[in-house]
């Protein structure tokens, strides 16, 4: 419980301002299927992924979360998301309390993330 202690101290006024914490859907978007880069951490209900599923992202409920950690790998970015960044807000310090390093937000919904698997934006992130 300490680190994690340690953790929210440094969320101070320039953490937050300097938004270290996030990642805005258009440089997510290029990382979505490099799975060698990043994971995407679906932190949403069974209940939400059976409604609208990302077969991209590994599926973790945060409630299952503390008896799945290892199945996270701890050298490549981890991307948080959910339905509306709360859940994904308080995964965020957990992650970095259990020595993950590369974890961020995902600054959007899960209706952002769908907008971008339409086939144009699918197309103009190839041709990048």
């Amino acid at each position: 419980m300490e680190n994690l202690e340690n953790i929210l101290r440094k969320m101070d006024f320039n953490f937050f301002g300097s938004g270290q914490h996030t990642i805005g859907m258009e440089k997510a978007a290029r990382l979505i299927g490099k799975k060698d880069k990043a994971i995407f951490l679906d932190v949403r209900t069974p209940e939400e992924v059976n409604l609208l599923p990302f077969p991209f992202a590994l599926h973790i409920p945060v409630n299952e979360l503390p008896e799945r950690l290892n199945e996270l790998p701890k050298d490549k970015l981890i991307i948080i998301f959910c339905s509306s960044i709360v859940r994904a807000a308080i995964v965020y310090p957990y992650l970095l309390a259990k020595g993950f390093d590369e974890v961020k937000i995902l600054h959007a919904t899960t209706e952002n993330l769908a907008s971008v698997l339409k086939p144009g934006p699918i197309y103009k992130r190839q041709q990048d």
